[in-house]
This record gives structure tokens, sequence and C-alpha cells, in this order.
């Protein structure tokens, strides 16, 4: 029996603790646990090239049902899609100092075109190139480029493009959605007249990322600008999404940046005005990856394995026949088919629900955990007994106890479980960042908030703190001491003045601290 989603991983005891799918549990071995979900969910493996995945089908089918999700959303804003180049000369990088030094250390490079035999056996690289190529690891370059053919008068302009393709950044750290070598993403790069126009831009697509976190992922984030040592490389001003973990620490789960006029002068990315003068354009870039599989994974999952918000799900339902012998089975099958074309025939979200039949010649227990495991948001078991009775056994992905349901409420009961998940899960996560955010005045008060408890046998990371900020150039020890980071200054902050309690100076702003991933 599925334990119920705790609103934190805290709350479970560690003694005598029930039996869960997933070993360690959440409060066992937290990141041990992550790598567990994804095994157990089949979301993806580790694949022969290191850092690298393999996408496996149901893990994939989630990353396109966000795909999706986003591509109508960009396209609603104005925007279509395009494809540039996987590699970029070395020369474009150097272009943009700033840029080329925020990525220098993560670039793979191409130096040859071509293998030979090598002598001995085996193969070697030959044919050494006259400019190194380097393999994607963001596009502004490749494509500003491009821009600056196509940019000729304030007639060309706005350019609203985005790209979904892979880039490569050669981590050494690396763990499954959340930071691997290479990995898939979309990437948007605006070019605008005014610089009025490309904030707004910038300003839009965060929000489309917050509305996509929120209404999609059911994933509570915080919207707020990078502070200067955490903007992208290059950028004038960087907007994030920040999302609590169920573990407490904080993931930036996309970027949106005013890229103001330093790309297009390192690129000539140059209009006629209506005076008919030449001015500099404008620039944004904004993204989103496969990371935000990582943040479904951590925001929602459970001790038994994945746990699904509806409206990304890749099967909303899963019915399970179960039957004795072929007589049943050939009544049993007759109902299933009809109860799924009955709920097929219903609409959750703006669209048809998702049904799937499992008639797999599996013993019934271990068929119902491969769901449960894979975060299906609903499993319906039907029986000869059901038959008789004109019902079906309900289980919810989010719930403890499975019930009955009658077979004439099933159209629309499903539907309103779907939604009614959909918005618990939300407020559940929700619920989890108020309950670990705090205002921090003092750092007595900000080393308790982060430093591990010493009676716990795993690490508590504090949460979301809450603090005055005064910009500095000094990496502070402290946040180096207790691996804090600022996240984000929010949007929305108080602008009441107070004090900085790392510097003493007086701010304006206040900031969001916690430990990241």
């Amino acid at each position: 029996m599925c334990p119920n989603l705790a609103p934190s991983l805290h709350s479970f005891p560690m003694a005598k603790a029930p039996k869960n799918a997933i070993s360690p549990t959440r409060a066992e071995d937290y990141p041990e646990w992550y790598q567990q979900v994804i095994k157990a969910a089949d979301l993806a493996e580790n694949s022969p090239v290191r850092g690298c995945m393999v996408i496996k089908p149901w893990g994939y089918q989630l990353w396109e049902n966000m795909q999706r999700a986003l591509d109508d959303m960009f396209k609603a804003t104005g925007h279509q899609n395009a494809y540039f180049p996987l590699f970029i000369p070395m020369s474009f990088l150097e272009k943009e100092a700033q840029h080329v030094e925020g990525f220098a250390k993560e670039c793979a490079v191409v130096t040859h075109h071509r293998l030979e035999p090598k002598p001995g056996g085996g193969l070697q690289p030959a044919g050494e190139l006259e400019e190194p190529l380097i393999v994607r690891p963001t596009s502004e370059m490749i494509i500003g480029a491009t821009y600056a053919k196509w940019v000729q008068s304030y007639r060309d302009l706005p350019i609203l493009i985005n790209q979904w393709a892979n880039v490569v950044r050669w981590e050494l750290r690396t763990r499954m959605f959340l930071r691997t070598a290479e990995f898939l993403w979309q990437e948007g790069h605006t070019v605008h007249a005014t610089e009025q126009e490309a904030i707004e831009e910038t300003e839009r697509m965060i929000d489309v990322y917050a509305d996509f976190a929120e209404n999609w992922m059911a994933m509570p984030v915080i919207i707020g600008s990078k502070t200067a040592d955490e903007r992208f490389p290059g950028a004038v001003d960087t907007l994030a999404i920040e999302a609590m973990m169920q573990d407490r620490k904080a993931l930036q789960a996309g970027t949106s940046h005013f890229l103001g006029q330093n790309f297009s002068k390192a690129q000539e990315i140059r209009y006629q005005d209506t005076q008919g003068d030449l001015q500099y354009a404008w620039t944004t870039s904004w993204g989103v990856s496969t990371r935000l599989v990582g943040a479904l994974i951590m925001t929602h999952s459970d001790d038994d394995g994945l746990v699904l918000p509806p409206r990304l799900a890749p099967t909303h339902v899963v019915i399970l026949p179960i039957y004795r012998d072929d007589q049943s089975r050939s009544e049993v099958l007759d109902y299933v088919h009809q109860l799924r074309d009955e709920l097929r025939a219903q609409q959750y979200a703006g669209a048809p629900i998702r049904v799937e039949i499992d008639d797999r010649d599996i013993r019934g227990g271990e068929k119902k955990w491969h769901h449960v495991k894979r975060g299906v948001p609903i499993r319906i078991e039907v029986g000869p007994k059901d038959l008789e009775a004109k019902s079906m056994f309900v289980g919810r992905r989010d719930q403890p106890k499975s019930f009955s349901m009658p077979r004439e409420s099933a159209a629309v009961k499903v539907a309103e479980m779907l939604g009614e998940m959909q918005q618990g899960l939300f407020d559940r996560a929700e619920k989890l960042r108020s309950d670990h955010s705090r205002v921090i005045t003092s750092e007595a008060e900000f080393r308790d908030f982060f430093t591990p408890k010493t009676d716990s046998v795993h690490e508590i990371h504090g949460g979301f703190a809450t603090c005055h900020f005064a910009d500095h150039d000094v990496v502070q020890p402290l946040l180096k001491e207790l691996k804090v980071s600022i996240r984000c200054v929010p949007r929305d902050h108080n602008d009441q003045p107070g004090t900085c309690f790392l510097t003493g100076q007086p701010a304006a702003k206040q900031a969001i601290f916690a430990k990241a991933y």
C-alpha cells in the first residue's frame, strides 16, 4: 500500500519505517534516493560516455510533454522555431570576453576532421582543422553572427526565435537530468530596436517559465534577478526562477537574460533607424532544459517512486484487468475496453484523458507496483466481481488507500481527480516552501539555520532565508563555509531598507539565500 506523500521528507521516522519501493528512502540518503527513483521509474540510465545519459521512453515522453506545452507558450508570445549549427568557431567565442571566460572550462573542442588507421592497430585523429570548433555550450555567438546578416533596418526587428537543441558542457561532477555533460534544452534568442523592448522580452519569458513551472509542473517558484557574480556571462541582467526541493535545497529551473548591447557590439548586429542612422540592437536569450525533469522528481516524488503532476504525465490512467481463466478474461477485457473508450472520450485540461490498458502476463502485485514507481496518477483495477457490481477499484498515486467507484461515475470523477491531484501537488510543495522559509537578520540566526543538526542522521539544508543584502565583490567566508549562495533578489521583494548582516552596510533590497543544486 502506498504511503501518503508527506509535505517534507524529514517527517518520515527513521525507526520502524514502513517498507517502501525505493531504498534508501529520502530521509536516509536523499541523493541516492533520487538516483533510485530514476531507475525504478525507468526514466534514464548512464551511457558509455562519461557524464552522458540515455533518456528512456518513459522519461522522453515526459520531456516531450514539457516540450509541447512550452512550445505552444512560446508561439503564443510570437516566437518561431529555427535551428542553428552545433559547432561554433573558436574565434566567435573570443569576441565577447566575459562570455568566453564564463564557459571556457566547460567547452568540448573539435580539433580534427577525420580518423585514420594507427600503426599497430586502432584509429587516431587526423586532418587538423585550421580553426578549432567548439561543440555548442550555448548559441549566443553563432546565432548572433547570423542575426548580423539578417538585421539591416528597423523594419527587420524584432527577431523572435527559439531553437530546441542539445548542448555540451564538460561537467566534472554529473547527476542525471540535473547536471550532465550533454543535455537537451531550448534556447530563445531575440533582437530588438530598443532597450525597453528587450527588457520587456526578458521579463515576458521568465513569466512564461514561471507559468509553466507552477501550472504544469505544480512547482511553486520565486522570480528574481541574479546578483552580479551569478549572472549569465556577458549579460546585463539575469532573471531566474528558483524552486525549493524536498530536501530544502534550491534549484534554478530557468533563466532569462537581458544582454543589453554587449553581444550586438561584439558581432556587429546593427540596424538603420527611422532617421537613417546606424544603431546597435538590443538582445536577449532565455532557456530551460531537461533539468526540469530532475526538478519535477525532487519536488513531488516519494519513497515509492516517481509522482507525476497529471498535466505532464505520459499516461493519466492505467487499467489493470484481473482474471483467472479464459472466460473471465474475455468478459473482463470487454468491460475494460469499453471503460477505456469512455475515459478517452472525456477531457482533462483541454485534451483527451490519456488511458492505457496493461494486460501483460505478470503477477498483479508486480504490475501495480510497476505503475506506482512510474508515477501514473490513477490506477484502475477491474476483476469479475467488479463486473457484477458494475464498479471498479481505484488507486490514486497521491493517496494511501484505494477505493471502489461505480462504473457510471468514472467518466466525470476521473477528470475531477486529475484536477484535484494537480492542485494538491502544488499546494503541498508550496506548504513545504512556506514551512522552511524564514526572514533572518543576524549572523547567529543565519548560521543556526544552515548548520546541519548534529543529532540527525541526514543533512538538513535549512531552506530559504530572506536577508537584506548589500552588493559586494568579496566572497563572504560565511557563505563559503556553509555552502550557501544568493539565489536571487526577488522581483516582489520588500523595499523597506535594512542592514546587510554580512557586511554591516545599509541595504535597500532583500535576497534569497539557500544551499543549491
